[in-house]
């Protein structure tokens, strides 16, 4: 089922199917959100629960002494959530785990997403809760896609991908075929610089991992017309930007808690980078903002 959250400045649609985002227009009627297209990618805005990225061989020892089982980007991404209700400027979403998700990921838990809308800014709000004795690893992440170009007229390479300080960054290899990510082999994309223009080449093989950036804020946006969006996301360590590899007419800004497995990690979930320890009994909130331009 769909919902709406709306002012004078923006519409924004949800779908309780992955309790994610489906649409975000402006008064003009521009449609900022990727709209879904086999022919490229047919996702849109998916959330990634409990892991972002891959596990090595689809699998982990978690715990003491159990193991987890899970295809790429988590367990939640495509499954109902409840809807919970909503205000004038929020509308909030929920899963909880039961036995056939338990035999992927051996843990009791509960994930609430709350979105507010005030005026030109889209927040996400996480908020996991361990309902477990033991504590609780786990990894998540928002997958948004956005339009690009939004005009008629505008090429992809029109945009430009801006962050809040000039960056030196060096990119790690993602492998496809197994879903990893090796640290030793690295592409250098920006030198003390700000600004990082777009160009499909980049999404040739798969996406551009940032893992040491300074920022915690981008924009993309056209410096032409000045559209665009900006991200904003304190809570999060990692920043992937993805395309498909085949020119998809779309860019994915997705801030992550941790990345797939990598080169040099094992197999034990909690030795993996950016893992997120809950206690017992206890909740924690992941948040990022989305603001049109």
């Amino acid at each position: 089922m769909q919902y709406l959250l709306e002012n004078n400045q923006v519409v924004v649609k949800f779908d309780t199917k992955g309790a994610g985002i489906v649409s975000i227009k402006d008064v003009d009627k521009i449609e900022y959100l990727w709209q879904g297209d086999a022919a490229y990618w047919s996702g849109q805005a998916p959330v990634m629960f409990p892991i972002c990225g891959s596990l090595r061989d689809k699998k982990a020892t978690i715990g003491d002494g159990m193991t987890c089982f899970m295809e790429r980007h988590g367990l939640v991404r495509k499954l109902e959530f409840s809807y919970l209700g909503q205000t004038t400027n929020s509308i909030s979403f929920s899963i909880c785990s039961n036995e056939e998700l338990k035999s992927s990921y051996p843990f009791d838990f509960e994930l609430q997403i709350t979105y507010t809308l005030i005026e030109k800014t889209i927040t996400t709000s996480y908020q996991v809760y361990n309902r477990n004795s033991i504590p609780m690893p786990y990894f998540i992440g928002g997958h948004p896609g956005f339009n690009c170009p939004l005009l008629p007229g505008e090429n992809f390479d029109d945009y430009v991908l801006e962050f809040e300080m000039p960056e030196v960054a060096a990119c790690p290899e993602s492998i496809p075929s197994t879903g990893l990510v090796n640290l030793n082999n690295r592409l250098s994309v920006l030198d003390n610089e700000a600004a990082l223009p777009l160009k499909h080449s980049y999404f040739n093989v798969d996406a551009l991992i940032f893992d040491q950036l300074e920022s915690r804020s981008v924009k993309l946006r056209n410096p032409v017309t000045g559209k665009g969006i900006k991200m904003d996301f304190a809570d999060f360590p990692y920043f992937i930007l993805w395309s498909s590899p085949n020119n998809g007419p779309f860019v994915a800004l997705e801030p992550w808690s941790g990345i797939s497995t990598c080169n040099d990690e094992s197999d034990i979930f909690e030795e993996k980078r950016g893992v997120t320890i809950l206690p017992p009994n206890q909740s924690a909130i992941h948040s990022f903002d989305i603001t049109l331009l």
